[in-house]
C-alpha cells in the first residue's frame, strides 16, 4: 500500500460492489477538486470467522484474499482515474458501520455507496449507508443518482434551508462545494400554511400566500447573506416554494450534481438522527446527497 499521507483525507468505503466503485470514482473526483488526499478503506471481520493465519503459511485465507483484493483493485482504479492523487488504502478488522463512523471522525468528508454487497436490489438504500449518514460526526456523502449527476454535468449544487439553518454547517458546506465546482448554488426554502389556526398579521388581511413567502424569503436572507459576502463568486439562486420540503428537494435534485441537507444531532444519540427531508433524499434523490450534521447539546432531564 502507499505510504500514509498527513493532510486531512477524504475517506471512501469500498466493498467490491458496483455501488462502492461508483462511490470510489466520485470520491476520487471530489478529492481532486479539494486538493486533499484520498483514503480508501474496506472493513472485514474475516479473521473472526476463519481464524488467524498460522506462522509459515503461504496461502491466504479466502476472506483475507477477498478483502485485500477489494482494496487493491480500488486503489488501482483510483490511480488510473487520477494519477497524481495522493492516496492510501487499508483493510480494517472491524464491522463496516463502526469502521466508517470511526474513520469519519478525522476525515474532510466520508463517502459511501448507496448499496452494499449482498443487499437486495429492492432496497432503496443499504443499511450501512443509512446508519453512517444518520450517525456520523462529520459530513457524509451517499453517492447515488444518474450519470449526469455523477459526472457533475449540471453544474449546480442544491441546498435546502430548514428552520434551524441560519449559521448552519450545511450552508457553509454548500457554498464551498459550489465554489470548488464553479457551480451555481440553488437554495430552496419551502413553506406551507398551517392546516389549522389562522395567522393574525397585516399581510394576511387578504390572500395569505404573500405572508408565508415573505417569511420564507427572510429566512433565506438570514441564512445566505453572510456567506454570499464571503463567497462573492458563487452564483446564487434563491427560491421560496410552497410544498413539503422532502418532496420539493427530491424533485429538484434531478437537475443537480449534489443535494446538501442538514441533520441536527443531539449530544445523546437516540436512534437514527436524520429527519424526514434527509431520509427521503437518501432513498429517492437523483444525485449524490451530502448530509451535514449540526451538533446540539442533549437536553437535560428537566427539559425533556
Amino acid at each position: 500500500m502507499d505510504a500514509p499521507v498527513t493532510a486531512v483525507p477524504l475517506v471512501v468505503g469500498v466493498d467490491g460492489s458496483d455501488a462502492g466503485l461508483t462511490a470510489l470514482d466520485w470520491a476520487v473526483d471530489e478529492a481532486v477538486r479539494h486538493g486533499h488526499p484520498l483514503r480508501i478503506v474496506h472493513a472485514s471481520l474475516w479473521e473472526r470467522y476463519e481464524g488467524a493465519v498460522p506462522a509459515g503459511t503461504t496461502d491466504r485465507p479466502s476472506g483475507q484474499a477477498l478483502a485485500e483484493d477489494i482494496v487493491g483493485t480500488a486503489a488501482d482504479r483510483a490511480r488510473r482515474r487520477a494519477p497524481g492523487l495522493a492516496l492510501s488504502a487499508e483493510v480494517l478488522a472491524e464491522d463496516p458501520t463502526g469502521a466508517l463512523l470511526r474513520e469519519g471522525q478525522e476525515a474532510l468528508l466520508l463517502v459511501v455507496g448507496s448499496r452494499g454487497r449482498g443487499e437486495l436490489t429492492e432496497l432503496l438504500l443499504g443499511s450501512v449507508g443509512l446508519v453512517v449518514a444518520a450517525r456520523a460526526y462529520g459530513p457524509v456523502v451517499v453517492v447515488r443518482g444518474d450519470r449526469q449527476a455523477l459526472e457533475a454535468s449540471h453544474r449546480r449544487v442544491l441546498l435546502g434551508i430548514g428552520d434551524h439553518d441560519v449559521d448552519a454547517p450545511a450552508v457553509r458546506f454548500a457554498f464551498h462545494e459550489a465554489a470548488v465546482r464553479n457551480a451555481e448554488l440553488d437554495v430552496v426554502r419551502t413553506w406551507r400554511r398551517p392546516a389549522h389556526a389562522a395567522v393574525e398579521h397585516p399581510l394576511l388581511s387578504g390572500e395569505p400566500r404573500p405572508y408565508f413567502e415573505h417569511r420564507a424569503s427572510e429566512l433565506l436572507d438570514k441564512a445566505l447573506d453572510p456567506l454570499a459576502r464571503e463567497f462573492p463568486r458563487v452564483r446564487l439562486r434563491r427560491s421560496t416554494v410552497e410544498g413539503p420540503a422532502h418532496r420539493v428537494l427530491t424533485d429538484r435534485s434531478a437537475a443537480a450534481d449534489l443535494l446538501v441537507v442538514g441533520a441536527r444531532r443531539q449530544g445523546r444519540l437516540v436512534g437514527l438522527e436524520l429527519g424526514r427531508v434527509a431520509h427521503r433524499a437518501l432513498h429517492h434523490a437523483s444525485c449524490p446527497v451530502a448530509v451535514i450534521p449540526q451538533h446540539h447539546p442533549a437536553p437535560s432531564e428537566g427539559e425533556q
